[in-house]
């Protein structure tokens, strides 16, 4: 069975060119896995999902390696599974087959690529930050503003198991971490 992969790095982002070219390779679309988000570490639910359902003698396809894998370590971890499985893996804009030692040797190369490209992206980032910051542009996150009353009352509330910590969050406006190091951060 032909399963394609396909990844955008944001729910805005449209994957219609990806999806018209793994269905022109032969891919049905109802044998698609989309995940709508970075793909700086391999923790997405569709990729999991699929390295979860392929079995042997099933191939992968994805547009580009660049859409399954952003840095070498997660690309050949991910080729190791399929294979371990006895899923071929092809990516169409390189012209990849892992299948033969050529392939696997080009998708090393073009993992490391691939690798280089996103440490490029967040290296640019952090240099126009820091121009950002000297010209006073840039002033990074705002700190989350509170009550400090309330906050005080509600974890000693919570300390108390009068309330539970989602409770406590929920009155408060907090996330988990925020919750939390404010927590710590106030000695309470």
């Amino acid at each position: 069975m032909m399963l394609g992969y396909i990844r955008v790095s944001t729910v805005e982002q449209n994957d219609t060119r990806q999806i018209e070219a793994l269905k022109q390779k032969g891919v049905d679309p109802e044998n698609l896995y989309t995940d709508k988000q970075s793909g700086k570490n391999a923790d997405r639910p569709a990729l999991k999902e699929l390295l979860a359902y392929v079995r042997r003698g099933d191939t992968v396809v994805t547009e580009s390696i660049s859409r399954i894998a952003r840095n070498t370590k997660d690309l050949l971890n991910i080729i190791d599974q399929l294979q371990s499985k006895g899923v071929e893996f092809i990516s169409l804009k390189e012209a990849l087959d892992t299948t033969t030692p050529q392939g696997k040797f080009m998708l090393t190369i073009f993992g490391a690529m691939a690798e280089l490209e996103r440490d490029s992206i967040l290296q640019r980032q952090a240099e126009g930050i820091a121009v950002a910051k000297e010209q006073g542009k840039y002033k990074g996150r705002q700190p989350i503003q509170i009550d400090e009353a309330l906050f005080r009352s509600t974890v000693a509330e919570w300390r108390q198991n009068k309330i539970t910590a989602r409770v406590a969050m929920q009155r408060v406006g907090l996330k988990p971490n925020t919750f939390y190091r404010r927590v710590s951060d106030m000695g309470l």
